[in-house]
C-alpha cells in the first residue's frame, strides 16, 4: 500500500520546519494532497510525487547518473510503485533498480531519517507518445550515506553512465545548497 496523503503531509510539514521559506513552492502539492487521487501515482495529474536518492560517499561525493530520456546529470530516481510502503523505500527501490546498489549498501543520513534532504518542483513536458500531458513532478530527496564500496551496476534502458561529484558540483542548485549546510566529515 502506498504512503497515504496524510503521511506525506506530515513528512512535508517535518521537511518545511527546516525550510519554512519554501512553502510557497510546494502549494501544487498541497493541492494535489486533498484531492480523492494517490498522489505517488505516476496517473495522478497535474501533479505527483517521484523519490530520489542522494547517496554520499565516504569522500563525501554524491553519486549522478546520466539519465537517457532527459540527458541530465541526475540522483537515482524516479517514479513511484504501488508495492512501495514509504517514499524513501521508493528511493532505495529506484537506487537499486538504476545503479544496482541494494538498500543494506546505505544507511540513512543523520538527522534525516524521516525529513528528505531536499524537495524540488519541476514541469515535466506533455508526453503524447504516452498519453501523458504537460505536468509537475515534485521530487522527495532522500538523503543517504554509501556504507561501503559498491559496484555500480546501470540499468541502460535508463541510464547511460554514472559519477561520483563533490558536494559543490552536485547538479541541483538546491541540493547543492543543503549539502553546504551539512557538518562535515559526513562519515565517521
Amino acid at each position: 500500500m502506498p504512503p497515504s496523503p496524510d503521511h506525506i503531509r506530515a513528512t512535508v510539514e517535518g521537511y518545511l520546519t527546516r525550510h519554512p521559506s519554501e512553502r510557497d513552492a510546494l502549494a501544487a502539492l498541497f493541492v494535489a494532497l486533498t484531492g480523492g487521487d494517490d498522489p505517488t501515482s505516476r496517473k495522478t495529474f497535474f501533479t505527483h510525487i517521484t523519490c530520489s536518492a542522494i547517496v554520499i560517499d565516504s569522500s563525501d561525493r554524491v553519486l549522478h547518473i546520466q539519465h537517457n530520456a532527459t540527458g541530465k546529470a541526475l540522483a537515482p530516481g524516479g517514479h513511484n510503485e504501488p508495492r512501495d510502503k514509504d517514499l524513501p523505500g521508493a528511493a532505495l527501490r529506484e537506487l537499486g533498480e538504476e545503479v544496482g546498489i541494494p538498500r543494506d549498501a546505505v544507511v540513512p543520513l543523520p538527522g534525516f531519517e524521516t525529513v528528505p534532504l531536499d524537495i524540488d518542483v519541476h514541469d515535466i513536458a506533455a508526453n503524447p507518445a504516452k498519453g501523458e500531458p504537460a505536468h509537475q513532478h515534485v521530487d522527495f530527496r532522500w538523503a543517504f550515506l554509501l556504507r561501503a564500496e559498491h559496484a555500480v551496476t546501470l540499468q541502460t534502458e535508463e541510464v547511460s553512465g554514472y559519477e561520483w561529484r563533490s558536494f559543490e558540483d552536485s547538479a541541483s542548485p538546491t541540493v547543492r545548497a543543503k549539502l553546504a549546510l551539512l557538518p562535515r566529515p559526513t562519515h565517521s
